[in-house]
């Protein structure tokens, strides 16, 4: 890999955007060349600063469009937090015009997830897709597998701000998938139960796995995998506190999409 890494962001005036500039900025491999936003947004079309708490802070021309942006920075990556739809648009755009996506937003489809695999595959660029860049809640997710292995019974109470669009979360999701590798089917039906209210048990999975969404004001990111036998419980919490948690993770993405010839789910790959 020679010279800095360019990378251009897509939703870079979102919380997520502005720490991943942070982090981009902040290490000597990388160059932040670009960004985009919504079109039609008051800051798209303008110059915003970047860098927001380092002393590497500098001006980003924020365009309008994903063809505006890279015909004008030429990226070697991009990594988004937009939202599903148009991030699978962007990679899309992205991987036909030789640019490697890292996706960081949560929501997509699985079928969009196995376009974009084969497209990458066609094209033989690297992309991925992270459901949350936190090394502790990867580890979480990996500890919940294997515990997994030796529990039936599974819940995960997931924890957001108001402002959190998906329900359940994109970790959530990929913690039920984690789960369901284990080829088991959990939470067996011991009473014919009823809801009061409709939805007071959570939403359940194919693999039985149920799942419990809190949105409240004050949260940031958190997740309680809780299992349950006779006689004991065990629980697998990870609390997310500030955005810090995700640099060490965005940065290892973005380094490491660069190696790659194809799609990849997942920062537990990269461990």
């Amino acid at each position: 890999m020679a010279g800095r890494v360019k990378v251009a962001i897509a939703g870079i005036n979102g919380k997520m955007g502005r720490a991943s500039a942070n982090a981009v900025l902040g290490d000597s491999g990388l160059e932040l060349v670009g960004a985009f936003g919504r079109s039609g947004s008051s800051y798209a079309g303008k110059s915003m600063v970047a860098g927001f708490s380092t002393e590497n802070s500098m001006a980003v021309m924020v365009s309008d469009s994903i063809e505006a942006c890279f015909e004008a920075s030429k990226p070697d990556v991009l990594l988004d937090f937009s939202i599903a739809e148009p991030a699978v648009k962007h990679a899309t755009y992205a991987l036909q015009n030789g640019v490697r996506p890292v996706i960081g937003v949560s929501g997509v489809d699985p079928s969009d997830v196995e376009k974009l695999r084969a497209l990458a595959g066609d094209k033989k660029v690297g992309a991925m897709i992270v459901p949350n860049f936190s090394i502790g809640a990867v580890l979480m997710m990996e500890f919940a597998k294997t515990a997994g292995k030796h529990f039936g019974n599974v819940e995960i109470v997931e924890m957001h701000g108001t402002k959190k669009l998906d329900a359940p979360s994109g970790t959530a999701m990929y913690t039920t998938r984690k789960l369901a590798e284990n080829d088991k089917q959990f939470n067996p039906k011991e009473v014919a139960d009823r809801e009061l209210l409709q939805g007071a048990r959570g939403a359940v999975t194919d693999a039985g796995v149920r799942v419990h969404s809190v949105r409240l004001p004050g949260l940031i990111s958190h997740q309680d995998v809780i299992f349950g036998a006779d006689g004991e419980l065990l629980s697998i919490r990870h609390e997310s506190f500030n955005t810090n948690c995700f640099v060490k993770g965005i940065i290892l993405s973005i380094k490491s999409v660069m190696g790659m010839d194809s799609f990849v789910v997942g920062l537990e790959s990269l461990l």
